[in-house]
């Protein structure tokens, strides 16, 4: 009962404000980058009637999907290790991502003129089965050290990315499979990209119950003693990460650690309080993934290089950063 009303205070007490003269800053520092993802590129868009056309048909939609699916992947990476109390766990660690490439593939396969809609539904819907297994598994094996965690994410994903590659290899997809987890922003344009606009509910929803999640995230028998439903909110959780996983893996394909880079990173400079660092975990998605692109567009000029290698690169090293650091601390 003591350690109850210790508790209850502290988030009152550390709760940073929500908006500042920093986070008016950050906002302007990601304008920039966002401004330089429109100039960036092989067309010259300063052509005349065509460099206008190709901006507003490919460069503003690609600019639209960098800031809705970098917002989405590294809120639902926050969601995610709140919900599983662990901070080495995003969709792509837990073989979430994994489980909507297969939703995705087993769409193709038995009906390959599906609309993106009826796409995006299949992969929202095998994401959620695969982060509600994932859960069931960490409630059914005893937990020794943080890292058990996303191994045990990781190997469910390559469990399943075998599957997919097995089925592809039977079925002749192997090439499409590639494509999807590649993780590019080289096909976004006007008429395919604004189904990534569902995943800007998310974003709010995550908002709206930000209270709630945390209270969720400190544990099943703490927040039933102050009247919120664990078990709901856990399935509310995993349910929007589901819905953001699904919708960026149809039209984008797979950003690897994007969910693991920035929640940590801000989490380093300013504490665990969920709220305020919401706004920050956006901005610091949208800016590490329009970064990420534009270095991809550059590197190999006039070719592009798929984002996710470059992402994959980067969260593998926070990623072992990250171990090195909990080994160390635990010393």
């Amino acid at each position: 009962m003591n350690s109850t009303v210790a508790l209850t205070p502290k988030p009152r007490t550390s709760r940073a404000p929500l908006y500042t003269a920093k986070l008016g800053l950050g906002c302007l520092l990601v304008l920039i980058l966002l401004a330089l993802s429109l100039l960036t590129g092989a067309f010259d868009i300063f052509s005349g009637e065509e460099g206008r056309e190709m901006f507003a048909i490919s460069r503003v939609p690609r600019t639209i999907a960098l800031v809705l699916a970098g917002a989405a992947m590294s809120m639902s990476g926050l969601v995610m290790q709140l919900i599983t109390q662990n901070r080495f766990v995003e969709p792509s660690t837990t073989g979430t991502t994994e489980w909507a490439g297969l939703g995705l593939l087993t769409v193709l396969f038995f009906y390959p003129s599906a609309s993106i809609l009826f796409k995006m539904s299949a992969a929202v819907a095998f994401a959620f089965i695969g982060a509600m297994i994932f859960f069931l598994f960490l409630r059914r094996i005893s937990l020794k050290s943080s890292l058990i965690v996303p191994i045990v994410g990781i190997m469910l994903g390559a469990v399943v990315s075998s599957v997919s590659t097995f089925f592809a290899l039977q079925t002749d997809m192997l090439q499409s499979l590639s494509v999807w987890f590649a993780g590019s922003f080289t096909s976004i344009y006007q008429g395919q990209y604004e189904i990534l606009w569902i995943v800007l509910g998310v974003v709010i929803a995550v908002f709206i119950l930000a209270d709630r999640l945390t209270l969720a995230g400190l544990g099943e028998e703490f927040s039933t003693n102050v009247g919120v439903n664990y078990r709901r909110m856990v399935l509310i959780a995993t349910a929007l990460i589901a819905i953001a996983t699904g919708v960026v893996t149809v039209v984008v394909g797979s950003l690897p650690f994007l969910g693991l880079i920035v929640p940590n990173i801000v989490s380093m400079f300013r504490g665990d309080d969920l709220r305020s660092n919401l706004p920050w975990v956006c901005l610091g998605g949208i800016a590490v993934v329009t970064l990420c692109d534009i270095l991809a567009r550059i590197i190999i000029a006039p070719f592009e290089m798929p984002v996710s290698v470059i992402l994959g690169v980067l969260g593998a090293t926070v990623f072992v950063g990250l171990v090195v650091k909990g080994g160390a601390n635990a010393r």
